[in-house]
């Protein structure tokens, strides 16, 4: 954590933080429940193909959102989270574009401080 974070953003990547701790109860509950899926072939594909339309769906429909006003990347982020449950490629593209979208704010401040700083208002 940067010292350069305001408390709200320090408050909220701490709040995501507890609530990723394995031992929380509703992880404990949803890891037995995929177990109990995983037991059954029939029902594990299932769930997963359930997974791929839903995540896939969320995506797509995030990304038609994207140049909306509203919450079209928070969409793309969910929609890669319901896929990154099952697939590992998701949670692997959903870290790089929250490296991206971390790298895009940090400049995007930087930009605004200097504007600010010299006098240019828009």
């Amino acid at each position: 954590m940067s010292d350069t974070q305001a408390p709200l953003e320090r408050e909220i990547r701490a709040d995501i933080v507890r609530a990723e701790r394995p031992d929380r109860p509703l992880r404990r509950l949803l890891r037995r429940l995929r177990a109990g899926v995983a037991r059954h072939r029939a029902l594990e594909a299932a769930y997963r193909v359930g997974v791929a339309l839903l995540g896939g769906a969320l995506t797509v429909g995030g990304l038609v959102l994207v140049p909306l006003p509203g919450p079209g990347w928070l969409v793309v982020f969910l929609g890669l989270a319901v896929l990154g449950t099952e697939f590992h490629w998701a949670r692997r593209i959903a870290g790089w574009l929250r490296r991206r979208l971390e790298s895009f704010w940090a400049w995007w401040k930087r930009r605004r401080a200097r504007r600010a700083a010299a006098g240019v208002h828009r």
